[in-house]
């Protein structure tokens, strides 16, 4: 999911106040200011809280729109990789907007609320992108609304993050990346089982006015099963930890989701969707470079856009995302390498001009499990 800095003036949360209290770090992503890490405590405390108990996240900033109107569900399937009919109302689906080269222009979830509504969360930096494409391309009778600031989301994430939900009266016993619309003190949110940190979660979407009163009690609680409020920075060293794909660094519009092995959200037997052709003829043929796992094999920490060498210094390919992986306690990373590299190779990376070498994996790095 994209969390590229922005040169503008960034937006806030509604939520900004409390991170201002709580010391957190805040840094761009996106086009909005928000928490990488909270004061007397930083990523790695935050990263293992999750791993471990439970934490919250704040990602309100992430997009919000809805599709309506009579043939929503088959318009954004015609639109969108995934296949829509593989789930039905009150499941949510992981998906690819593409454009006709096959590029990535973002991936997003799409919840099916029924067969004439659904509710898109793409990523902040790409949802006004993904609304012009897919308003441009309506048919009449169906509107697709821009609704950003009209929720916010919480993510609960962990072991723990069940007993959140329990303590709050809401609904924790859904399966995977299922939704329902429920109430918590009289006040309308959604609640999703569904994740970006490989542990057992939910991502809470209450109205944009309500979040200040919910995120103090959800702080509440998961601070007293031993949880903590976590940042965008142990987010990001959790997802890599799982080998999930950033958008902007693994999935891009020069990345296609055949090359960054996200295939398996593409309905590749539907009649239609954006780009289709385009990765039609690119499976066929076999990528020219594929996404895969680095694992270090000594102090060395992958970063993206660092070079990757094989036998004889000769350039194999880039780091995409690459950290500190609190868990392994080693540098891991992704790559996209030539198709001539493959699971147990040894390669270089020059990280700052030294040497380090790693071993070529399939993620994930860690037995985790959102399920």
């Amino acid at each position: 999911m994209t969390e590229a800095a922005a040169t503008t003036e960034p937006r806030r949360s509604p939520l900004h106040e409390r991170h201002v209290e709580l010391g957190a770090k805040l840094a761009g992503f996106g086009g909005w200011e928000m928490p990488i890490e909270y004061a007397g405590r930083g990523v790695l405390a935050e990263h293992s809280a999750v791993r471990s108990a439970v934490g919250v996240f704040d990602v309100s900033h992430l997009g919000k729109a809805r599709v309506r109107g009579a043939g929503a569900v088959d318009f954004v399937n015609s639109c969108l990789t995934n296949d829509l009919r593989r789930i039905g109302p009150g499941q949510a689906q992981y998906t690819l907007c593409c454009d006709d080269s096959g590029g990535v222009v973002d991936d997003l979830i799409a919840y099916y609320y029924a067969a004439d509504e659904v509710f898109l969360i793409p990523n902040a930096a790409n949802a006004a992108e993904v609304v012009r494409r897919l308003a441009a391309a309506a048919p009449a009778g169906v509107t697709v609304t821009d609704l950003h600031t009209g929720f916010a989301v919480l993510a609960v994430q962990g072991p723990a993050a069940p007993q959140v939900l329990g303590a709050l009266g809401l609904p924790a016993d859904g399966s995977y990346m299922s939704f329902a619309d429920a109430e918590w003190k009289g006040r309308p949110i959604v609640v999703c089982r569904s994740g970006y940190t490989g542990e057992p979660g939910f991502e809470l979407l209450p109205r944009w006015e309500d979040a200040v009163a919910l995120w103090d009690e959800v702080l509440s609680v998961v601070t007293g099963l031993g949880g903590l409020p976590c940042g965008l920075g142990a987010r990001d060293t959790l997802r890599t930890e799982m080998g999930y794909p950033l958008h902007g660094q693994d999935l891009s519009l020069s990345i296609s989701p055949v090359q960054a092995r996200s295939g398996w959200a593409v309905g590749w037997d539907k009649p239609a969707f954006w780009g289709r052709e385009a990765l039609l003829a690119e499976r066929a043929e076999g990528p020219a470079r594929s996404l895969w796992g680095l694992r270090s094999n000594d102090r060395g920490i992958p970063r993206p856009h660092m070079r990757v060498t094989g036998p004889g210094g000769t350039e194999v390919g880039e780091v995409t995302s690459g950290t500190f992986s609190p868990t392994l306690r080693q540098g891991i990373g992704l790559a996209l390498l030539d198709r001539t590299v493959t699971a147990g190779d040894t390669v270089t990376v020059d990280v700052r001009g030294r040497a380090s070498t790693m071993t070529v994996v399939r993620p994930p790095f860690v037995s985790s499990s959102p399920r």
